[in-house]
């Protein structure tokens, strides 16, 4: 049975959210059936790019990849980011948001932005999408902000950042996600809203949990973030298997006769 908002927002308060990011569909179809939420994250200028941050990768390419992530997907929710720059304004968001549902399958779309984004969000939601709100540290404010840096670390942080999720949930978001916020903050905030909560390194209190499946699954090798837990060690994993296909070539192990027409 697919996932639905509905599904989703009945686990606030009963049950812990699953969420991780995919950005094709063979990783897709992997988690499709283990997850409640697949978010093509625009951390895919990352990890998958090589990029340095999340703020280049373009409208058409994120449609490129729901829909890639959509064709291996048929239960889980999935939640497609809004790049930078797509919705500065209401007027634009509103286009770019009913490009994406118009050309994927996609149920919700996500923007970052504080109480600034509550005209935004509203006008989208008018339109019959789904909309999840994401504040906190936020990637695609990297710049301005001179780096990455963690949220409500003092009383007045605090009391913006409840200020924002709650007219956010006013405005129509159907979730938030909670990045880099102090986790007694992030609490809070979760205890405060009827609608689900997504961490991702702001403490166990929000409703569900999010990672980079390729943070997860121990394939980004360049450093490890205090919040992510590797479960697997799978850039080593391969690398040995990859030797082991490389030393069967050279050897002439690799096609035997059962392996050859």
């Amino acid at each position: 049975m697919k996932t639905t908002i509905q599904t989703i927002q009945c686990k606030k308060n009963q049950e812990k959210i699953t969420a991780i990011t995919a950005y094709d569909s063979l990783f897709a179809s992997l988690f499709d059936t283990q997850v409640d939420i697949i978010l093509i994250g625009d951390s895919l200028n990352m990890s998958f790019g090589g990029k340095k941050d999340t703020l280049s990768i373009t409208l058409e390419e994120m449609i490129y990849h729901t829909k890639a992530v959509c064709r291996g997907a048929k239960k889980s929710f999935i939640i497609t980011d809004m790049p930078f720059g797509t919705y500065a304004t209401p007027k634009t968001a509103v286009k770019n948001a009913l490009k994406i549902y118009q050309k994927t399958n996609a149920d919700a779309i996500k923007i970052e932005g504080g109480q600034q984004r509550c005209k935004t969000i509203s006008s989208i939601v008018q339109e019959g999408i789904a909309v999840v709100a994401h504040i906190g540290l936020m990637p695609q404010f990297v710049r301005s902000e001179g780096g990455y840096k963690i949220k409500g670390k003092n009383d007045t942080e605090a009391k913006i950042l409840l200020e924002d999720a709650m007219i956010l949930q006013e405005a129509g978001a159907c979730m938030i996600v909670l990045e880099g916020i102090r986790s007694d903050v992030a609490a809070c905030i979760s205890k405060n809203l009827h609608i689900p909560t997504i961490g991702i390194g702001s403490g166990l209190q929000c409703d569900g949990q999010i990672l980079v499946w390729s943070d997860l699954f121990g394939f980004f090798q360049q450093f490890k973030p205090k919040f992510v837990r590797q479960y697997l060690n799978g850039a080593e994993l391969i690398q040995e298997a990859l030797q082991k296909y490389i030393f069967d070539i050279k050897s002439s192990q690799f096609p035997s006769m059962e392996e050859s027409y």
